[in-house]
């Protein structure tokens, strides 16, 4: 298991794991974080992720992207 933030670019990783306190939890389920669902880091910028998650594009800080184990 690694955090969202070290995953490869362009490979397609399971979501294992949502960490953070109950209130990033359901921020990050709202999105289409969920355990078991499929993100795909498309870019980097500044720290900052661009990920396809749930055929959609979502931009990740790099503190929430750290709490997304993959």
């Amino acid at each position: 298991m690694m955090p969202l933030v070290v995953a490869p670019t362009g490979e397609e990783q399971m979501i294992k794991r949502i960490g953070g306190s109950e209130e990033v939890k359901r921020h990050l389920q709202e999105l289409g974080f969920v355990p078991g669902g499929f993100v795909t880091v498309v870019n980097e910028i500044g720290g900052n992720l661009i990920v396809n998650v749930k055929e959609s594009r979502v931009a990740v800080d790099k503190q929430l992207a750290q709490k997304i184990m993959v």
